[in-house]
């Protein structure tokens, strides 16, 4: 058992330590501000610790008898009578009270100051990390859990810094200014006020780790809570068709109702030991007035030093209860922390090498060269793909569901590399390139393409950054999308719902198509681009995509056989495997599996065509 409460004071040391040692640079840029307010900090807890000593003064030499025999040791106030004494004693408590007010707004103010700016940097840190963290990871890790990571865990280290932190130093500090001054008062009184320090500390590191143990259990289920929410917000459309509004509430309110348990059980530890701080102080209290007062009769000390003792356990009571309470925020923040640089410490799996370079502008020669890929080792998803697409060529990739088609595609965008083999352009490998200049040069058009809750115009050139107002215009007419723009309340600077709720599919669509196009890029992929349209917005979008793609390399997933029989290459994939390759009047002629689904296409026709290759296969 106490080697498990070791280990946990040292887990949670250790946290602290890694938390420090990441945020170092932020910590650093701050380093001016920390130092003011660290100045500003002695100043206070100086103040803070001569704030009894009038007082002490007043009750030696002013409120006992012979007070100007005790006086005389003191010869700048010899002659002064006893009421212009007790005026300059509150004099100098008011100028003692002020400056410490002052220094303690200097103090909290720069401190409040520079932990923003260092969270600010950290939560944009974090934002921009979980960008570019790869698409496997996104698989694994729930939205929810990473949204609450970068709100509320970087807000509760916020609130824990400026609330708990900055005060526990503060506080700390002068409990340790009170303990050397009253060791310099009297050293054996000081060992009676001293006797609970023991009991204080193990208590608290004990409850300490409890309470941190609770609340990383809580922020994990806030963490699911979001989840739930997110998930059921973003497919609200299949929740209500389904009428799954009962199923999700109880899931959601048993969620809840254990994060509401694990939050009263981290309150009821954090009380306990606000409690307990409370009562020790209490039983140090009553010893040092039972010994103190043992002292004066013995005059072993005056009276104003007992009412210094007694002063600083009134000053410290507060401090030690609260510290008791930040220790216990602290460890909250602990938890949060942890979860944040397990994020930061996530390396991608896809990313920039030392020996990357910038991609040249590509021709558009691309080779699959015995390209095998898995998510897992035993989740074989690609096997031995090889094929040559020449530039300016269209290549179809056709096949049941779950073929890989969509995969060879990410894997040509390097969502993903291969787990063997090589995807080359123009004789390189992608791996040679940064992943941005290679994917700039690279036009995508999905089946159903997200939109943000932006502008028209803002959507349009998402696809190019640095796009005029000309070329915007130029891209949505080429995608047969400025008619419709041009007619919307706002034109181009209408605000879309999200992901682009507030237009048809077909206008999502071409909207998509402008933002390929504004690109210019010679390569395009084209993933089911009209799968879903009716037969007026099929036309429309096939249009704009004959004209997006016109000399440019480009690869298009399709069910609809008829739709590519006029491409350049037409690649037949079932379970990860190239079955058959080559024109369609060479598949046709083979007479295999792409010649038997196009004729019982032509026979069925076009309307469940995902459904006819799903059944030959």
């Amino acid at each position: 058992m106490k080697e498990k409460k070791a280990k946990s004071i040292q887990n949670a040391l250790s946290v602290m330590m890694r938390i420090w040692q990441r945020f170092s640079p932020q910590i650093n840029q701050q380093k001016g501000i920390l130092i003011t307010s660290f100045l500003a900090l002695v100043a206070e807890i100086f103040l803070h610790l001569l704030e009894p000593w009038p007082l002490k003064f007043i009750f030696d030499y002013i409120l006992v008898p012979n007070f100007k025999e005790k006086i005389s040791g003191f010869s700048l106030f010899q002659g002064l009578d006893p009421f212009t004494l007790v005026a300059i004693f509150a004099i100098t408590l008011i100028i003692i009270t002020t400056l410490r007010a002052c220094a303690a707004y200097f103090s909290i103010y720069g401190m409040s100051l520079a932990a923003s700016n260092i969270l600010t940097e950290i939560r944009a840190e974090l934002y921009s990390h979980i960008q570019n963290l790869s698409l496997s990871f996104h698989h694994r890790v729930k939205s929810g859990d990473l949204i609450a990571r970068v709100t509320s865990d970087i807000s509760k280290l916020r609130e824990v810094i400026v609330m708990a932190l900055l005060p526990l130093i503060a506080n700390s500090c002068t409990i340790f200014g009170m303990i050397v001054v009253m060791f310099w008062v009297h050293w054996e009184l000081a060992v009676f006020a001293l006797a609970i320090f023991p009991i204080f500390v193990f208590a608290t590191a004990r409850l300490t780790q409890k309470i941190r143990g609770v609340v990383k259990s809580q922020r994990q289920r806030e963490g699911l809570l979001a989840d739930v929410t997110a998930e059921s917000i973003g497919a609200i459309k299949v929740v209500q068709a389904l009428s799954l509004q009962s199923m999700l509430e109880d899931i959601f309110a048993n969620q809840n109702r254990q994060s509401f348990q694990e939050s009263t059980n981290a309150q009821k530890l954090a009380a306990g030991m606000e409690r307990m701080v409370e009562l020790l102080v209490g039983v140090a209290t009553a010893l040092v007035l039972w010994r103190g007062v043992h002292l004066v009769m013995g005059n072993h000390i005056t009276p104003g030093d007992l009412l210094v003792f007694v002063n600083y356990f009134r000053i410290a009571f507060k401090p030690m209860r609260l510290l008791a309470k930040y220790v216990g925020q602290i460890a909250k923040a602990t938890a949060s922390g942890d979860r944040i640089l397990d994020i930061l410490d996530t390396v991608p799996d896809i990313q920039d090498t030392r020996w990357s370079r910038e991609a040249p502008s590509f021709r558009g020669h691309i080779q699959f060269k015995n390209v095998s890929f898995a998510y897992t080792p035993e989740q074989s998803i690609l096997k031995n793909i090889n094929f040559t697409v020449m530039p300016g060529q269209r290549v179809a990739l056709v096949g049941a569901s779950g073929g890989g088609k969509s995969t060879l595609t990410s894997l040509l965008l390097r969502l993903y590399d291969p787990t063997s083999g090589g995807i080359f352009i123009d004789g390189h490998d992608l791996r040679e390139y940064k992943l941005q200049s290679l994917r700039r040069q690279i036009s995508v058009v999905l089946q159903e393409s997200v939109l943000f809750a932006a502008s028209v115009r803002d959507n349009i050139v998402y696809g190019n950054l640095h796009a005029s107002d000309t070329e915007i215009e130029a891209a949505a007419k080429l995608a047969n999308a400025h008619d419709f723009i041009v007619r919307l309340p706002l034109g181009y600077d209408t605000i879309l719902g999200e992901r682009g709720a507030t237009l048809s599919g077909g206008q999502r669509q071409r909207i998509a198509i402008a933002r390929a196009a504004i690109r210019q890029s010679p390569i395009v992929i084209l993933d089911e681009p009209t799968t879903g349209l009716d037969q007026e917005n099929e036309h429309i979008v096939n249009q704009a995509l004959d004209r997006l793609t016109e000399g440019k390399t480009t690869f298009v997933v399709s069910h609809n056989l008829k739709a590519v029989q006029d491409a350049d290459l037409i690649v037949y994939i079932e379970a990860g495997e190239i079955l058959e390759q080559g024109t369609h009047q060479q598949l046709m002629r083979l007479g295999g599996r792409y010649a038997a689904m196009y004729a019982l296409q032509s026979v069925l026709g076009n309307d469940d065509r995902s459904d006819t290759l799903s059944y030959i296969s």
